[in-house]
């Protein structure tokens, strides 16, 4: 009986997206760990256009993977999580995508592999919260769909689907800019429907509602700096700016009020009292949100377009997944 059917042995699989990663670089090195470990050898299954990351998840643990490992961007992340959601199996992130959300979240190491890697053997894990969408699409039928980092509706999601995917592979994050710039020009408010768990209806014109399981964002920028990953809540931002001015207190609360001053005790004191008299951005935190609108809207799942949608019920499934994190990068969330 070889090692890789042993009973009890353990086994890790990395679930890789081919175009995002180096494969020889981090076959070797998981190759290696396992060796010295002395587990059995490792799978190997890549994405594909048709499976992001569900269905090879899957195959792993058919064939016997007890650690999952993931390289890619923040969508195969997401559709690892969602198919490891509530099986006891840890999940290891190897951050390999443009935006890198949820790792940077997860104060990961972004540009270090062996210590991502090394994650797997040790025993500093952090069992995460994962959010799940209900999706209710203009053709009248429904669909459900896990989220890690964020989901939007609106004009966040108009941000993305106008965002170049040449310029994202060549400068990154900040490609987002110009998506946001060129959005920005013809955004017109929509009228939505939205109610927090165990609060009244609101029914106003709005620009963007973002649910978020994680508030940090590239580039130093806390869109919800009391959004946590593990406290089983949902943060949500309703975006309802008039006029220029308008944008330009949404910009204050984002960057200026939420970046910078609440890094101090009196700016976080500051920043809520302003949060709370905002009649441009509302701040909304519980277990679920559910929004609707007259008219289909773009929506988005963890910065991954994902076309219209009519309703959007939100949810946080609390530790959901059990996370590995590196020692020296433990989660301070």
């Amino acid at each position: 009986m070889s090692d890789a059917q042993a009973p009890g042995s353990k086994r890790a699989a990395l679930i890789y997206n081919p175009i995002k990663v180096d494969f020889s670089v981090l076959s070797e090195e998981l190759l290696e760990q396992s060796a010295k470990a002395r587990w059995a050898t490792p799978l190997f299954l890549e994405t594909t256009v048709e499976d992001l990351g569900q269905q090879v998840t899957a195959e792993a643990l058919e064939l016997g993977a007890t650690h999952i490992l993931v390289a890619g961007g923040d969508g195969t992340v997401r559709a690892v999580m969602e198919a490891l959601a509530d099986t006891d199996v840890p999940l290891t992130i190897i951050p390999s995508g443009t935006g890198n959300l949820l790792a940077r979240n997860l104060h990961l190491p972004l540009n270090r592999p062996h210590e991502a890697i090394a994650a797997t053997f040790g025993d500093t894990a952090t069992p995460v919260d994962v959010g799940f969408a209900e999706v209710d699409r203009p053709a009248g039928h429904t669909e459900r769909h896990a989220f890690v980092v964020m989901a939007g509706m609106g004009l966040d999601a108009a941000m993305i689907q106008n965002t170049s995917a040449k310029m994202k592979k060549r400068v990154g994050w900040i490609a987002y800019v110009s998506g946001a710039a060129r959005s920005l020009k013809d955004a017109k408010p929509f009228k939505a429907t939205y109610q927090l768990a165990g609060h009244r209806e609101h029914t106003g014109r709005v620009h963007s509602i973002l649910f978020a399981n994680c508030g940090q964002l590239p580039g130093g920028i806390a869109l919800l700096p009391d959004a946590s990953i593990t406290d089983g809540l949902l943060d949500v931002a309703v975006f309802k700016p008039t006029g220029f001015f308008g944008w330009v207190f949404v910009w204050r609360a984002v960057w200026w009020d939420h970046s910078v001053l609440s890094r101090f005790s009196a700016g976080r004191t500051l920043a809520k009292r302003r949060a709370g008299k905002s009649s441009h951005v509302h701040f909304l935190q519980g277990r679920w949100l559910e929004a609707a609108t007259t008219e289909p809207q773009p929506i988005e799942l963890d910065g991954d377009e994902f076309g219209e949608a009519l309703r959007l019920r939100c949810s946080v499934e609390p530790g959901a997944v059990t996370v590995m994190i590196p020692a020296a990068h433990k989660n301070g969330s």
